[in-house]
C-alpha cells in the first residue's frame, strides 16, 4: 500500500496542478495510481459512469486527475462533494449521490459519518491501486478545525501517508507560509509533513536558490521542486477562487460574455469555448459588459432562485433581454437555461422556502419545477446535424409550451437553452453552433486532444521540475525517521 498526500500552504496554492501532474507522471512509470481527495467544497463536478451501470457525481478536479493518470473516474476518488448552497450551508454529494446538507452551526457532528466514509474509500483504493496520490483541501494549518480533519493531516494520519506541502510563490511569503504550515502541526503530524514544493516560479532560479536552502535548513526537509509558471495550463477548474476569462488574444474576432453568477457551477463549460483563437470569452458582472458581446451565455448555478434574483438586482436581466432583442445569440446552460423560461417553482423546497414560485426572464417557453431527486445522467443525441453528449446534474423538471427542443431544453430564435453541461466539449456540436449562431466557419480546434495536450505538458513540467523519482519512493516507503519537529507546534 503507497501513497501520498499534496497539501498547500493555502487554498489555490497548486495541490490539483501537482497532483494531476503526478499521476501523469507515476502511469507514464508504468505505476498504476489513482487520485483522490476525500472532501471537496466545489460547484464544478463531472457526472461518471459506475461498474454497475449506474451513475455517480464526483468532483471535476478528481475527473482530470483520472484522466491523467489513465484510470476510470469512479467515487470512491472523491467520496465527499460539498456544493456550497449559502454562505453557511452546503449539501452533501456522498459517494456520488446526494446525502443531505451540511451547515457551520453541526459542522463537527455533521462531519463525523462523512469521515468515515472518506476513510473507507481511501482504504478501498489503497487496495485496488499501486499508489493513491491524495490532494488535501485549504491548509493543513487550519489548527482550529484540525481535531475533526479528515481531509489534510487526519487522513495523512489515518493512513502514515507522506505529505509534500505547495506553496504558490506569486502570492509572495512563500517561505514564510511553508515554515509556518509545519511549525504550527502538533509532533505526531510533523513526523509525516516530508518536503515542499514551490509553484508559479517566473524568476531567476539563482535568485530562489538562497532561500530553498535556508528553508530545507531551518526545517531539515528536501524542497522537492519549483514548477515555474506556464499561463497555458489551465486545466478544468475545481472552484471560483481565480474565475478568469479565456483571452484569445489580437486574433479575437467575436466576444463571448459569461455572466458570473454568484453560485456558478460548472463554469467549465465554457472551457471549449477559450481553446478558439477568435473568440475572447470574459466572465461579467456589470450590465454595461454585455454591450456589444457577440454572444452571452448564462452558465449553471447551484442556486437558481437566489442567483436569478441577483441577476434582476443587477440589472443584467434587462440587458440580457436587450441582448435577446436586437436578436443577439443568447446560450443558457442547467440553471442559466432554467433562469430564461417562463417561470421557476419549487413544491418541495428543494433550493428555499416549499412553494416558492417566481416570473423567469421569459425568453423561451419553459417552466421549471425542482423536484427533491436530482438528476444524474450521460445524454447522446443529436443537434444541428451532428452528434452531440454532454452531462446532467439537476433538481429541475422541465416542461417545454413551445419552440424547438435543444439537447433537452428548448430554442426560440436566437435563444436557446441545454440541460446538458460538456456539450461544447464536442468539436463537432460546438462548430455547428459558433456557426449557426455567429455565422463562422469551424475551427480545427479539438478539444479532447488539447486537453490530453495540457496533461502531457503538465507531467513534462513535473518529470522536468520536480524530483519524481524521490516522490515515487517517498509514496512507496513513508516519511523518513527522525524529521525535526519545530516550535511552537511540536512542543505543545
Amino acid at each position: 500500500m503507497s501513497g501520498l498526500l499534496v497539501a498547500g500552504t493555502t487554498s489555490d496554492a497548486g495541490k490539483s496542478i501537482v497532483t494531476t501532474g503526478l499521476c501523469r507522471a507515476f502511469a507514464r512509470r508504468g505505476v498504476r495510481v489513482a487520485p483522490y481527495k476525500a472532501q471537496n467544497m466545489s460547484n464544478n463536478s463531472m457526472v461518471c459512469a459506475t461498474p454497475d451501470g449506474t451513475t455517480a457525481e464526483i468532483g471535476r478536479a478528481q475527473w482530470v486527475q483520472a484522466l491523467a493518470a489513465g484510470v476510470t473516474p469512479e467515487p470512491a476518488m472523491n467520496p465527499v462533494l460539498l456544493k456550497p448552497g449559502s454562505d453557511r450551508r452546503s449539501h452533501v454529494v456522498l459517494m456520488g449521490h446526494p446525502a443531505g446538507e451540511v451547515s457551520s452551526a453541526d459542522w463537527e457532528t455533521g462531519r463525523r459519518p462523512l469521515a468515515q466514509a472518506a476513510h473507507a474509500a481511501y482504504d478501498d483504493l489503497a487496495a485496488r491501486f499501486e499508489l493513491v496520490v491524495a490532494e488535501g483541501a485549504g491548509s493543513p494549518a487550519e489548527i482550529n478545525l484540525r481535531a475533526h480533519d479528515y481531509v489534510n493531516m487526519g487522513l495523512a494520519r489515518h493512513a502514515a501517508l507522506p505529505t509534500v506541502v505547495v506553496g504558490d510563490i506569486d502570492r509572495g511569503g512563500v517561505f514564510a507560509a511553508m515554515f509556518g504550515t509545519v511549525a504550527l502541526l502538533d509532533a505526531a503530524d510533523q513526523a509525516l509533513v516530508a518536503g515542499f514544493v514551490v509553484n508559479k516560479f517566473r524568476g531567476e532560479q539563482a535568485l530562489l536558490s538562497p532561500g530553498l536552502v535556508s528553508l530545507e535548513q531551518l526545517t531539515g526537509r528536501r524542497v522537492l521542486g519549483v514548477l515555474p509558471w506556464d499561463p497555458t495550463l489551465w486545466l478544468d477548474s475545481e472552484d471560483a477562487l481565480d474565475l478568469e476569462g479565456r483571452r484569445a488574444g489580437s486574433e479575437a474576432l467575436y466576444r463571448v460574455a459569461v455572466v458570473r453568477l454568484p453560485r456558478i457551477s460548472n463554469f467549465t463549460d465554457v472551457d471549449a469555448l477559450g481553446l478558439e483563437p477568435d473568440l475572447d470569452v470574459v466572465f461579467v458582472s456589470d450590465p454595461r459588459d454585455l454591450a456589444g458581446a457577440d454572444l452571452v451565455v448564462v452558465p449553471g448555478t447551484r442556486s437558481t432562485i437566489s442567483d436569478l434574483a441577483w441577476l434582476r438586482s443587477r440589472g443584467l436581466d434587462v440587458a440580457i433581454r436587450d441582448h435577446a432583442r436586437r436578436g443577439r445569440p443568447v446560450l443558457g446552460i442547467c440553471g442559466g437555461f432554467q433562469m430564461l423560461g417562463r417561470t421557476i417553482a419549487d413544491p418541495d423546497g428543494v433550493e428555499g422556502p416549499a412553494g416558492a414560485e417566481i416570473d423567469g426572464l421569459g425568453l423561451l417557453e419553459v417552466r421549471t419545477d425542482f423536484a427533491a431527486e436530482k438528476t444524474l445522467r450521460l445524454p447522446t443525441g443529436t443537434a444541428l446535424g451532428v452528434p452531440a453528449s454532454g452531462y446532467e446534474i439537476h433538481h429541475g423538471r422541465i416542461t417545454r409550451g413551445g419552440g424547438q427542443e435543444f439537447l433537452g431544453g428548448a430554442r426560440s430564435g436566437s435563444v436557446l437553452g441545454t440541460m446538458w453541461h460538456g456539450s461544447l466539449e464536442g468539436d463537432a456540436l460546438r462548430g455547428a453552433l459558433l456557426a449557426d449562431l455567429l455565422g463562422r466557419r469551424p475551427s480545427t480546434v479539438r478539444f479532447g486532444a488539447a486537453r490530453e495536450a495540457r496533461l502531457d505538458r503538465l507531467g513534462d513540467l513535473v518529470e522536468a521540475h520536480l524530483d519524481v523519482d524521490a516522490l515515487l519512493a517517498l509514496a512507496r516507503d513513508g516519511a523518513p525517521a527522525g524529521l525535526p519537529v519545530l516550535p511552537p507546534g511540536g512542543t505543545a
